[in-house]
């Protein structure tokens, strides 16, 4: 199958936010964990999110990143969903360090 480009776009674009929808739905997953995990979470997607933005000279602060990911204000998800870590998501979580996503700003 070969696509032109602006449907690729199109496609690629509908993933990101079936994937953000989901993630919206799961606040039960904890960042902590989809890091050590995946190498990502809901942040590095905010921060590619904005990366993008910047790519194309656009004016998105980190806050509304956050945002377009979360569907919320990242400090209200912060204190509705997120959970303190325990001793064992921390060691996963370094334990990973190496493979998380890095995200050039």
């Amino acid at each position: 199958m070969t696509l032109d480009d602006s449907t690729r776009i199109e496609l690629e674009a509908a993933a990101f936010r079936g994937l953000v929808e989901h993630l919206q739905k799961r606040t039960d997953v904890q960042n902590m964990d989809m890091m050590s995990l995946a190498g990502f979470c809901r942040n590095c997607l905010g921060k590619w999110y904005l990366a993008a933005a910047r790519q194309r000279g656009l004016e998105v602060s980190e806050a509304e990143a956050k945002q377009a990911v979360y569907g919320m204000p990242y400090e209200e998800w912060k204190s509705l969903y997120q959970t303190e870590a325990t001793p064992e998501q921390q060691a996963a979580y370094d334990r990973t360090k190496p493979l998380h996503a890095v995200i050039k700003l």
